[in-house]
């Protein structure tokens, strides 16, 4: 029965991206044989799991959705079999794999995730103490909501801070209790945040069907059936898909834009997973668009109050035929962007370089950049599946080029061997090497290299010796400073970005810039608190003298 489960999920698997009346009719009743089986080995259940996924978002037509949607709905009672028979489940909680109906996720989730999770449905959550390690911590915040809890905390040990917590909350949930009194605080939210997120306290969420990996999906209104074969790497010209005019995107209501964000929420909270963008993302300001064959792109920008201080930032949650399927964000000065693609592990047989150069168009549109960076995590450096994956020539067959001279030769040599010697493979040695550095992909060869020694984190390091060395480590004596300075050359009242501001304080004969670049500068610092910061982008993309002062600033020495 074992090897008759397995034989049908491998052929499954190697069906799944082929397309046709014939393949359609063999995947159905693969589908209707496999799921007739009690799997009781969490490994293979794991595995039918993800391949229902795959071919939910990539289906051979109607019937094989509603096939997939009525097997993915049996999951929450193939968990509980596996309960029964004492299996192992801890490939059920694998970051990459959790969030399968019937589970649950449990982690030190953040103050804005827990109260977002706890508006939903607080029933759902529950402190996991197994895993609590610090009870010090308890007894520094707790007393400003259990009285007389500090007779104890202050001076015995072994403090029963579970049994205090018990006795204050009545009949109330313990986490939404103590979340309530967090939200009593007279204290800025950002504070809040911090005092709660220093517990360190673990909340396992049960999640519902349609929150988990299983049941979310995106409402679309047309779904797209695959009859032919996939679009292959080598039938994507990259940088021409790059070029293509600009997509046009929708900005959603208010309503729509909360709903798009609940759902990248979801999506990233069963996977362990918080991205900056969509926990703070502004619901007044997200876009959509649809890239073609059932590709869907939720973009999602932040307010001025959680803006970084110097890269605009852009985020998106990627969905095919309603299936979460990834994540980009995007992180921009001037014409460079640093890229981050995250394509979920269960969908990566898909059309993934296709789907890539869609993304990086959809953003090019929206910013004007014209430089794409990769940070070398995603390319393998200390990141095993990046080197297991060959993440690196993916990238490089797509017009990627590492930014250090050394690794590009060394590129180009194992490229010759990939060449010249049959059946060839880089060894994981070799590859590690290879993702020592970023890659860069450049549309403007004009400005070839420029970026190349650049890192954002350099110009902080810069302003981190000047505050040393002229400001006796005083930051608020030193941003005073700076928005006096801005403030008088510029001749603006207006509120201004003050960790920019800090900046311009290392640009030497700032005040002997001539007219036109104060304007130009005036207008890029108002326009950081716009409601778009693509716009902020685009006329940093017009000074060409503060791009050659922030290019000296972030060079690496």
């Amino acid at each position: 029965m074992t090897r008759s489960l397995t034989d049908s999920l491998d052929h499954l698997d190697q069906l799944k991206t082929q397309f046709g009346s014939n393949q359609s009719q063999i995947v159905g009743a693969l589908l209707s044989k496999v799921a007739a089986h009690k799997i009781t080995d969490a490994d293979q259940l794991i595995r039918f799991h993800e391949l229902l996924l795959f071919l939910r978002a990539h289906p051979h037509n109607a019937t094989i959705i509603k096939k997939t949607e009525a097997i993915l709905r049996s999951f929450p009672a193939r968990v509980t079999e596996l309960l029964n028979f004492n299996s192992d489940l801890s490939a059920l909680e694998h970051p990459e794999l959790s969030g399968v109906a019937g589970m649950s996720v449990t982690d030190t989730f953040t103050f804005p995730i827990t109260c977002w999770l706890a508006k939903r449905n607080p029933s759902q959550l529950t402190f996991y103490w197994d895993w609590f390690e610090d009870e010090n911590r308890l007894g520094e915040i707790w007393p400003r909501f259990i009285p007389v809890l500090e007779e104890d905390s202050l001076v015995e040990a072994n403090i029963p801070y579970r049994e205090w917590l018990r006795k204050a909350r009545g009949k109330s949930a313990e986490v939404q209790w103590l979340l309530n009194r967090f939200d009593q605080l007279d204290l800025p939210e950002d504070q809040k945040a911090q005092l709660y997120n220093a517990q360190k306290l673990y909340v396992s969420w049960r999640y519902a069907y349609r929150d988990s990996r299983t049941g979310l999906r995106r409402p679309t209104e047309k779904l797209f059936f695959h009859d032919g074969p996939m679009i292959r790497r080598r039938d994507v010209k990259f940088k021409d898909e790059l070029n293509m005019p600009a997509s046009r995107l929708k900005k959603l209501s208010r309503s729509a834009g909360l709903a798009a964000i609940e759902l990248a929420l979801k999506a990233s909270t069963v996977r362990y997973r918080e991205l900056y963008g969509f926990t703070n993302g502004d619901a007044g300001s997200v876009c959509h668009t649809s890239l073609g064959r059932g590709v869907e792109l939720d973009v999602i920008t932040l307010p001025a109050e959680k803006r970084l201080p110097l890269r605009a930032y852009h985020s998106a949650m990627i969905y095919k035929n309603g299936v979460p399927i990834g994540y980009f964000e995007g992180l921009s000065l001037f014409e460079r962007m640093e890229s981050g693609f995250n394509l979920y592990y269960t969908f990566r047989d898909g059309e993934t370089a296709w789907l890539y150069a869609q993304v990086l168009h959809v953003m090019r549109g929206l910013t004007g950049v014209s430089s794409f960076v990769l940070d070398p995590y995603q390319i393998g450096h200390e990141n095993k599946e990046g080197i297991e994956s060959g993440a690196f020539w993916f990238y490089r067959k797509l017009g990627f080029r590492s930014t250090r001279k050394a690794i590009q030769q060394l590129t180009e040599q194992e490229e010759i061997k990939i060449a010249t010697r049959n059946n060839y493979r880089t060894s994981a040695t070799t590859l590690k090497k290879l993702a020592t550095a970023p890659m860069i992909l450049e549309l403007d060869e004009t400005r070839s290299g420029d970026w190349d020694h650049f890192q954002v984190r350099n110009v902080g390091m810069t302003v981190q010796r000047l505050m040393a060395s002229k400001f006796g480590g005083d930051a608020q004596r030193m941003r005073k400073e700076a928005l006096n300075t801005v403030s008088r050359l510029l001749g603006l009242k207006e509120n201004v970005p003050l960790d920019l501001a800090v900046v311009l304080l290392l640009i030497p004969n700032l005040n002997h810039w001539d007219e036109d670049d104060k304007s130009l500068l005036a207008q890029i610092l108002r326009a950081k608190y716009e409601k778009d910061e693509g716009r902020y982008l685009r006329l940093m993309q017009r000074h060409e003298r503060l791009r050659t002062e922030f290019l000296r600033l972030g060079e690496t020495p």
